[in-house]
């Protein structure tokens, strides 16, 4: 009898966790990958964070309400008395649920009771609570006394507490659109999922990986308002970032962005054939090896080469294309208010390099959205890091996961750019 909670807290976590979770899961990922489902499908699509939450909310609240019928139900998964039928164990927790919220109900609102009941009616009703509250803890059990004390007790909630008494249907809305509410909170202020649309971060993040988004790491911003909280957040050199397309571009206008800073507000920004170059000063690389500068499946053109770059205390993984014409960049200075930004896969990438028809401009801060976090689609990269220490995908050859270690442990002691021009 010791490992019974055991064995209960395993079925719970079974039912009530797992299953909802692979429910919301299989239901998001159907809606991702089956375009054709219709309207509510594209909802799913367009906020799957938000929906993820309630479809987990839904089948949580089903499953709870057939628990006593789910396999193995009557010998595990209750904490009730082993010696009541289905039946009982269901009245049981009926007259129970009706004993906690009568209770509650006369401590909530006792000052509305005490106005709107007589004295005598509330003295009832207390009465009965307690009866019905005996007839459960009685033993041995004897379910037709609880039987009878529930009748009496239901009767009198009913005709003396039902204006603050709250219907099934309606706690059940209460409870999802809680979750729905809460899912949109987090979605405006604190997380956000977001697809990877292009190669352009390879090899970073693989074509339509799916990462989480800090929001609260530069401020949020206010639904409908525009306005951010705590501005003076600004990103650092090396974080990843998405943002809102800057320029009034047709093609990309409104459309969501995630690159690499590289330079701050004040800082003049170089490349030579894709290294960047801060302030006159080169951003120190370690060179890994061959890589393919496409989504990697072990045989994909054009190659490049992978290196590792130090900036500041990041570091971080960027691919160049063998034969691509990039020759010196810049100099463009990063504005005030603005950062510089570019992909890791850097002669695939539209970035601050190419904006404003080739001349170089930066993003805005009003335009991020916020900073990158973990990846948690597909589930060979589940939990990778964004931004920290680079890893690989799992299928890359061998000497290139020994080129990774080796420049890891090479890490140049100056890391840091100098100052922009002046100051």
């Amino acid at each position: 009898m010791q490992e019974q909670p055991i064995v209960r807290y395993a079925f719970w976590i079974l039912w009530f966790l797992v299953l909802p979770i692979g429910f919301a899961v299989g239901v998001v990922a159907l809606c991702i990958n089956a375009p054709d489902l219709g309207a509510l499908a594209q909802g799913v699509r367009d906020q799957r964070v938000p929906s993820g939450i309630a479809l987990f909310t839904l089948a949580e609240m089903t499953l709870y309400y057939f628990r006593h019928y789910l396999p193995y139900a009557d010998p595990i998964g209750s904490s009730l008395p082993q010696d009541l039928s289905r039946e009982q164990r269901r009245e049981y927790e009926a007259a129970t649920a009706l004993h906690d919220e009568g209770t509650r109900l006369l401590e909530r609102h006792e000052k509305a009771i005490e106005q709107n009941v007589k004295a005598a009616a509330k003295k009832r009703l207390i009465e009965a609570l307690q009866g019905l509250k005996d007839a459960i803890d009685a033993r041995p059990f004897d379910a037709a006394a609880m039987r009878s004390a529930y009748d009496v007790s239901a009767a009198l909630v009913d005709e003396n507490l039902a204006p603050w008494r709250k219907s099934t249907a309606r706690e059940y809305a209460e409870s999802i659109g809680f979750a729905l509410l809460v899912a949109i909170a987090l979605r405006a202020f604190v997380v956000e999922a977001f697809k990877i649309p292009s190669g352009s971060m390879l090899p970073t993040l693989q074509i339509d990986a799916h990462i989480f988004v800090n929001k609260f790491s530069y401020g949020p911003t206010i639904p409908l308002l525009d306005v951010r909280i705590a501005e003076d957040l600004p990103p650092e050199r090396g974080d990843v970032i998405v943002f809102e397309f800057p320029e009034p571009d047709p093609a990309h206008h409104g459309q969501d962005f995630i690159k690499r800073v590289i330079g701050l507000p004040g800082d003049v920004l170089e490349a030579e054939r894709g290294h960047p170059v801060i302030n006159g000063w080169t951003v120190p690389s370690c060179r890994v090896g061959e890589y393919p500068c496409g989504e990697y499946d072990g045989n994909v053109a054009p190659y490049g080469e992978l290196f590792v770059g130090y900036l500041d205390d990041h570091v971080y993984l960027a691919a160049y294309e063998h034969g691509a014409l990039s020759g010196q960049e810049g100099p463009v200075p990063a504005g005030p208010g603005e950062v510089y930004v570019m992909g890791d896969n850097r002669h695939n990438s539209h970035d601050s390099r190419r904006w404003r028809n080739g001349q170089g401009a930066g993003v805005p801060f009003d335009n991020i959205r916020g900073r990158a976090m973990n990846v948690w689609l597909p589930i060979s990269r589940l939990g990778v890091p964004v931004i920290g220490e680079p890893v690989l995908p799992n299928r890359v050859p061998q000497e290139l996961k020994d080129g990774l270690a080796r420049c890891l442990d090479e890490r140049p002691e100056q890391t840091h750019p100098p100052p922009p021009p002046g100051r």
